[in-house]
């Protein structure tokens, strides 16, 4: 790996790890917010899923904007959005403000998060390829993981004061990507020298566009991408109502919850940056996704059956590491299948994922409210046949070309 790449790599793992932070910060501040400016938990839920949707529908029209334009200009620009959406959502103290900012902070991910894949799949060979997108992932999930902690540290300040941090932090990302990143001719170049994918100028129409998504969707790849939607369902199912179900089921204190997490993002980030690539090398993507989605199955059946907190600490973050796992070996699948258009190709998987993102809280609270095994029970399900569907990703499944 040259040192353009590699410099590239390093601006683009903390593109994508600060703009994870961006999307977790506001946990913690939930509180602080609905209480000073006497909101209703329907109106910070409304603001909450704003973000996604609008992480939902614009993804797949900014990954292919990225592969007719060129990744840095919407990456540079997704980090200007980014900063503009900390600040406007810092400097108010309006409800629809808050709301304009949650939209434009889901525009921003949709903008550099698939982008980073893309460009990342464009400059490295298939043999780098699983490394790199094991190191964005854990990005990913780091920042998910530190955002609330660092938010609940900096609130202690101002409940207003992550939000001032983070666009500064944006505004230095966005000046790392202009002076770190090449150029998109550079860009080009280094795919050829690599044999890394790269964008395929035809198809810009609307009804191409429409066709492009159904050869994704309905396509050798339509498996993959189910796979992205069960797999982002699952995990934000699982992981948005863990802390009441352990609470209430196993009697975990917030002391409990609050080691079991921790352990999971030091666990977690320890496979994908370490251990992801030599797995991929041993296993290849193929099994590591099957084995990911039977011990997630086995682990969630091991939480509702366990009778010791020990258990079902042990349980827990066998299930967190293999959703932690499952993602960048799809991607890295994806990202070998195709060999144009990869901004797109991200696009529909961040969408898919932002499609599990809105409907997993939604599901598992509505059966909460029914029963306390009954969201995990639905988990069971969707886990095993996800497992089950492993066994019809074809071994010659490369190099699709997307027309």
């Amino acid at each position: 790996m040259s040192k353009k790449v590699r410099n590239a790599i390093i601006a683009l793992i903390f593109g994508n790890f600060l703009v994870c932070i961006g999307m977790s910060l506001i946990f913690p501040v939930m509180p602080f917010i609905k209480n000073e400016l006497h909101l209703s938990a329907t109106d910070m839920g409304i603001m909450n899923s704003l973000f996604a949707l609008a992480q939902l529908i614009a993804s797949p029209i900014v990954g292919q904007i990225s592969d007719r334009m060129g990744r840095k200009k919407i990456l540079v620009a997704g980090l200007a959005l980014y900063a503009v959406s900390e600040v406007m959502f810092a400097a108010t103290n309006y409800l629809w403000m808050f709301d304009i900012s949650r939209i434009i902070g889901g525009l921003s991910a949709a903008m550099v998060v698939p982008t980073t894949n893309a460009l990342a799949a464009d400059i490295t060979t298939p043999k780098q390829r699983a490394r790199v997108i094991g190191l964005l992932s854990a990005a990913f999930s780091g920042g998910l993981i530190l955002g609330p902690g660092l938010g609940g540290i900096l609130a202690k300040i101002d409940y207003k004061t992550p939000f001032w941090c983070a666009a500064a932090l944006g505004l230095l990302s966005m000046l790392s990507f202009i002076i770190m990143l090449p150029n998109d001719e550079e860009i080009k170049s280094m795919a050829a020298k690599t044999g890394g994918a790269i964008a395929d100028p035809r198809a810009t129409t609307g009804k191409a566009s429409w066709a492009q998504t159904k050869a994704l969707l309905f396509g050798p790849m339509g498996l993959l991408f189910l796979m992205i939607l069960i797999s982002s369902f699952g995990l934000v199912g699982f992981e948005s109502i863990y802390s009441l179900y352990v609470n209430e089921v196993h009697h975990f204190t917030l002391e409990n919850i609050a080691l079991v997490l921790t352990l999971n993002g030091v666990i977690s980030l320890f496979f994908q940056v370490v251990l992801f690539n030599r797995m991929v090398t041993w296993l290849t993507e193929k099994r590591l996704i099957r084995y990911c989605f039977f011990l997630a199955f086995a682990g969630t059946i091991w939480i509702i059956l366990a009778h010791s907190k020990i258990e079902v600490i042990i349980a827990t973050l066998i299930v967190f590491t293999m959703y932690d796992l499952l993602r960048p070996a799809i991607t890295t699948l994806l990202t070998k299948a195709s060999t144009t258009n990869q901004g797109f190709v991200n696009g529909v998987n961040m969408s898919l994922t932002s499609v599990g993102n809105i409907i997993g809280p939604l599901v598992s609270g509505s059966l909460l409210d029914l029963n306390y095994h009954y969201p995990y029970l639905v988990v069971i399900v969707f886990l095993f046949a996800s497992y089950l569907l492993t066994y019809r990703i074809k071994d010659n499944f490369t190099h699709v070309e997307i027309n």
